[in-house]
C-alpha cells in the first residue's frame, strides 16, 4: 500500500535539533538540488582525525540576534552554483531535520545568506519522496509564527 506524503507549503519552520534549539524558517526550493544554511565565522578544525566545522548563524530573518554557535562534522566539500550563477566551494554537513511528524537526515551546505530572504533553503534532495509541495500555501506542517520565535520579536534587528 502506497503511503500518502504530507503536503508542505512553499515555506515552513524546520527544526535542526542537533544544531540549534530554535526552529528556522526555510524556503522550500525544488529548483535547488542541495539544502543550504546561513553561516558565518566558519572555523575548521580536526577532532579524532576527522574534519569538523564550527560556525555562527542568525536563525531569524532580518535579525542579528540571537547569534548561535553550532558544531558539526564535515561530510564533504562541493562546488555549488549559487542563485546569482557563480560557483563556490562550500562545506557540506549532515544533520537531522524535523518538519511536522517527519524526521530525517539532510545534507546542508554552509553559506552566507545575509542578503537572501531566508536563512535556510530546503532543496529537492531533502524533500524528494517525503513531501508534496503546495506552492500556493505557507506553513502547511508548521505553525505560522512559533511561540519561541514570537518571544524574540522584541529583540531589535
Amino acid at each position: 500500500m502506497k503511503r500518502e506524503r504530507p503536503v508542505i507549503g512553499w515555506r515552513e519552520w524546520v527544526q535542526l535539533p542537533a544544531l540549534l534549539e530554535l526552529p528556522i524558517k526555510a524556503k522550500i526550493d525544488s529548483g535547488a538540488r542541495t539544502s543550504s544554511l546561513h553561516s558565518f565565522g566558519t572555523r575548521r578544525f580536526t577532532e579524532g582525525g576527522a574534519p569538523w566545522v564550527e560556525f555562527l548563524l542568525h536563525p531569524i530573518q532580518r535579525h542579528a540576534v540571537p547569534e548561535i554557535a553550532a558544531v558539526a562534522p564535515v561530510k564533504d566539500e562541493r562546488w555549488v552554483r549559487s542563485s546569482n550563477g557563480e560557483a563556490e566551494k562550500r562545506i557540506v554537513i549532515e544533520t537531522p531535520a524535523r518538519l511536522g511528524a517527519t524526521e530525517w537526515r539532510i545534507e546542508l551546505t554552509l553559506a552566507s545568506r545575509d542578503v537572501m530572504g531566508f536563512r535556510m533553503l530546503l532543496g529537492r534532495e531533502a524533500i524528494r519522496r517525503r513531501f508534496v509541495i503546495d506552492p500556493g500555501r505557507s506553513f502547511r506542517l508548521s505553525e505560522r509564527h512559533p511561540a519561541v520565535i514570537e518571544s524574540l520579536d522584541t529583540i531589535s534587528p
